[in-house]
């Protein structure tokens, strides 16, 4: 067998050898005849040049002796005679005397002068070119002689132009010509000279063509011009091969001997090569596995980091800059909660499904955590679009809903995108990772289904938010009492009334909002705030705390007049909650009655079973929950009957396009209808006109707030609106 593969081994040589010497013998005489060719064209051009020498001094001569013809006469018989002698002894296909502006200096029949105006728009730039004086060329030694290769009547040529210097006598003394001449003549280059070309330099079968058509079996010599180097045509013919002819004899030898070698050992190789496959499915398959993600097939954070370090190390201003994104699912945790987690593999597999064909094949999206995931994008790819479109794509491919289960299942998440542009390779792969991910960060806190790409004041702003989480939690109590801090302000509790949808609009209740007086930034909103109790787990805390606040200020207020408080889904989820709320207000005196619970769309799609169950306690007591925001979130209206929603809030978004567009009216009026026929009441929320005031009550809507009304104000301030309204009635009763 080692013998059998030895021979094999040294056949094979054998043959590569006289295969490779073969190939380099052919490309050797190829560029050889390649070489011939060149050198006969240059031949060529050396010979015009030359030529344009002895014909020009010639002209001269004549034109020295022939003051006529010199001085523009009309006796040029004689120079027309040394013309056509010229251009005979020569070869040359035309020879003209020519004037600087490009005109004949001597009289021609009527075919030359048609011939020659079709050429002398290419044959002028070389006249100009014949006048300058060009290096090597002294005032002594004035000859200046133009040769190029270009293409006359459509055929390739070779064209050369000198100026003809001559003198005439004149009053006992010789002067130059006072209008300079100059010779021009071509030659064609195909015809009598590539017959000649082909017998010189044994090129067999040789040919001229416009275009590079040559057979397998031949090659084409490209014929370039001068001035442009643009193609003018081609040299085409069958090159004399002796290598292949040798390989070809070679050939039928070396099969015979590799057919009888091989014979011997083609079962052991077999099965070496079944064995060896085998092996390398293993370990492809093993390597395969700690670089990609065992659910999606999508890379993972092992092979994402070496790509991504990859690009940074290569990374140059040459090269331009990368971008690389985390992208991460919004609401996949309640879908894998809600429905197992079968049903959240299945949703990680359509997701990637629908992403990839949105990247190029140089971008990976690899995935990095349980529902983020991490695209990067190389420098100049970007999948061909503006960044903003690719994510605009990105999320709305998120946004749309998916089936699970064969269609038993219909979800929706949507997802957020942090992205940032790598464009200093001085910073650590993990500074890009971080900033991307502060990004993210940003497009989460403000409403998700969003792409932020990273700026410098995302540090800045995070520094602050770091801060101001610190300063909440001592606000709040959470802190250590051992260190000493400098005050953090306090927590407010703001109210803005509510009014009932009728002539009157008398005084129906309030909405608490909280704020807070930072002794440094001022009075904060909620939006400034609260995510960040949020983040730092302890919005159960202010929510508490709110609570307690408006409950025991709203307790003094007359029964007629209810409250609102906001509540989070952190808040309803805890076991307890709802014992807590009843229990705040009995020691505040409110009657549950005039308490009002608002949750957002997006909360409710977050409530499990344990928090319906605490809802359906509170309601039960007497205390209403209402839906706020409707609209706006992922809600369906399953969900007003599934939580028993007592009271919709029509976001301050619908009620803007009232009198602005004629949608609003449309969207303002189907929520008010749907509501009374669920038997639902409906607050309209954000009026800011008297226009919008009057159209909400037209369309039956139950109760009004906004700016037109009143702004949120602190709770004296309320009160004191509260004692004006009830005032007002007094008087309405007596009057009436």
């Amino acid at each position: 067998m080692l013998l059998a593969i030895s021979g094999v081994a040294i056949l094979g040589l054998v043959f590569v050898a006289a295969l490779w010497a073969g190939k380099e013998s052919d490309a050797a005489a190829l560029d050889h005849q390649r070489k011939l060719v060149n050198g006969r064209l240059q031949d060529q051009v050396d010979r015009v040049s030359k030529d344009m020498r002895l014909m020009a001094a010639g002209f001269s001569s004549l034109l020295s002796e022939n003051a006529v013809v010199a001085d523009g006469g009309n006796d040029n018989s004689t120079a027309e005679a040394f013309a056509t002698v010229a251009t005979t002894a020569f070869g040359y296909n035309g020879t003209y005397l020519v004037t600087s502006t490009g005109e004949l200096a001597l009289e021609a029949d009527a075919e030359t002068a048609r011939r020659y105006k079709w050429i002398r728009p290419l044959l002028l730039p070389m006249i100009r070119q014949a006048d300058l004086k060009g290096p090597g060329q002294s005032e002594t030694n004035p000859e200046r002689i133009h040769v190029a290769l270009m293409k006359l009547e459509g055929r390739p040529s070779i064209a050369g132009v000198t100026k003809v210097t001559a003198s005439i006598e004149a009053n006992g003394a010789r002067t130059r010509l006072a209008q300079p001449l100059y010779l021009a003549a071509f030659r064609f280059l195909d015809g009598a000279t590539l017959d000649a070309l082909s017998r010189e330099q044994g090129l067999a079968g040789a040919r001229y063509a416009r275009t590079a058509d040559a057979e397998a079996n031949e090659v084409a010599f490209q014929i370039e011009a001068t001035a442009t180097n643009e193609p003018i045509g081609f040299i085409i013919w069958a090159p004399d091969l002796p290598g292949s002819r040798v390989v070809a004899r070679l050939v039928p030898l070396l099969s015979v001997a590799g057919l009888l070698i091989g014979g011997l050992f083609f079962a052991l190789m077999a099965r070496l090569r079944k064995s060896l496959q085998e092996l390398g499915r293993s370990e492809d398959h093993a390597r395969h596995l700690s670089y990609h993600d065992v659910l999606t097939g999508l890379p993972n954070r092992a092979l994402f980091a070496e790509r991504f370090q990859h690009c940074l190390d290569t990374l140059d201003a040459s090269s331009g800059y990368a971008i690389v994104a985390l992208i991460d699912l919004d609401r996949f945790k309640e879908i894998n909660d809600t429905y197992g987690h079968p049903a959240g593999d299945e949703l990680l597999r359509s997701v990637v499904i629908r992403l990839s064909p949105l990247f190029g094949e140089r971008d990976m999206l690899a995935r990095v955590g349980g529902d983020e995931f991490a695209l990067l994008l190389p420098p100049g790819s970007a999948a061909g679009r503006a960044l903003p479109e690719l994510w605009e794509e990105v999320v709305s491919e998120l946004a749309k809903p998916f089936n699970l289960r064969n269609g038993d299942i219909v979800v929706r998440i949507g997802g957020s995108i942090g992205a940032v542009t790598v464009n200093d390779r001085t910073l650590a792969r993990s500074e890009y990772l971080r900033r991307a991910d502060l990004a993210l960060y940003e497009a989460k806190s403000h409403g998700r289904g969003r792409c932020v790409e990273y700026h410098e004041y995302l540090d800045t702003r995070n520094v602050e938010k770091d801060n101001l989480t610190q300063d909440l939690r001592l606000l709040l109590g959470s802190a250590s009492d051992s260190v000493t801090q400098e005050p953090k302000g306090e927590l407010e509790v703001f109210f803005q009334s509510v009014h009932l949808a009728s002539d009157e609009m008398p005084l129906s209740g309030a909405e608490a909002l909280v704020r807070w007086r930072h002794p440094h930034l001022g009075l904060l909103t909620p939006d400034m705030f609260i995510p960040i109790a949020e983040e730092a787990g302890l919005i159960d805390q202010l929510g508490e705390w709110v609570l307690r606040t408006a409950a025991i200020r709203a307790a003094s207020w007359p029964l007629g007049i209810t409250l609102a408080v906001n509540v989070s889904p952190s808040q309803v989820r805890r076991r307890g909650f709802g014992d807590r709320v009843l229990s705040i207000i009995k020691e505040a005196g409110l009657s549950p009655s005039r308490l009002e619970l608002e949750l957002t769309e997006a909360a409710l799609f977050n409530l499990d079973h344990g928090a319906q169950e605490t809802l359906a306690i509170l309601r039960a007591h007497g205390i209403r929950i209402a839906l706020d925001d409707f609209g706006t979130g992922f809600s369906s209206l399953s969900h007003l009957i599934q939580f028993n929603i007592d009271r919709i809030k029509i976001d301050r978004s619908f009620v803007s396009l009232l009198g602005s567009q004629a949608e609003g009216a449309a969207i303002v009026s189907s929520i008010i209808g749907l509501s009374r026929t669920l038997g639902k009441t409906t607050t309209a929320e954000g009026i800011e006109t008297q226009g919008q005031r009057d159209f909400l009550i037209a369309a039956g809507c139950t109760d009004l707030q906004g700016f037109y009304f009143s702004r949120p104000m602190a709770g004296v301030d309320f009160d004191r609106i509260i004692a004006r309204n009830e005032d007002g009635n007094t008087r309405a009763a007596h009057t009436g």
